[in-house]
């Protein structure tokens, strides 16, 4: 590897032990190997290469994560399937999902990584809507993302919280399918 790369494989164990806020220019240089200046040079700043090396790892929580679907003979078994893997992961993962906060809180004093992480939400949105209505993500509606699609990010968003906040009382699966049935039966009265 050269030293990019080393700068990346470094930011990324520094993200895993220490966070995003916490991480500083030494700890990089001294986890990659590789001179504090290397990273001026390479990324330009510590937050910049901080937030590759985060949505990098983003990426690949993403790809290994397939499918948002779960198993089961009914939708809502397949749902309350797909929620339980998600907050499994969140324990597993939890120091993607601390990084991403640390990095959302960061990014209020940062308007370039507020309109990258603008930008990955309003994607996510369009993808998760087009997944859960079968099409391709160029065919769904806008109203299917600022609705579906909010709502789910703002269910993942808010489930995974809870997880990492208490995890022994974050909702299970079944019953965040439980809860959005009920939700909606009140909101056809």
């Amino acid at each position: 590897m050269g030293n990019r790369e080393d700068l990346l494989a470094g930011a990324r164990r520094c993200l895993e032990e220490k966070g995003y806020l916490r991480t500083t220019v030494r700890d990089i240089a001294s986890a990659s190997r590789v001179s504090m200046a290397a990273i001026g040079y390479h990324f330009g700043s510590r937050e910049a290469l901080l937030d590759q090396a985060l949505f990098a790892a983003m990426d690949e929580w993403s790809a290994a994560a397939g499918r948002l679907d779960g198993q089961g003979d009914t939708a809502a078994e397949r749902y309350a399937d797909m929620w339980d893997r998600k907050i499994a992961d969140f324990g597993e993962t939890r120091w993607l999902w601390i990084a991403s906060i640390e990095a959302f809180v960061h990014a209020q004093s940062s308007p370039e990584l507020l309109a990258t992480l603008a930008a990955a939400q309003r994607g996510s949105r369009r993808m998760v809507a087009a997944h859960w209505r079968g099409l391709a993500e160029e065919a769904v509606s806008e109203e299917d993302v600022r609705g579906l699609g909010s709502v789910h990010l703002a269910l993942l968003t808010g489930v995974m919280v809870q997880a990492l906040t208490d995890p022994q009382e974050a909702p299970n699966g079944r019953e965040l399918a439980q809860g959005l049935r009920a939700m909606a039966e009140l909101l056809e009265r």
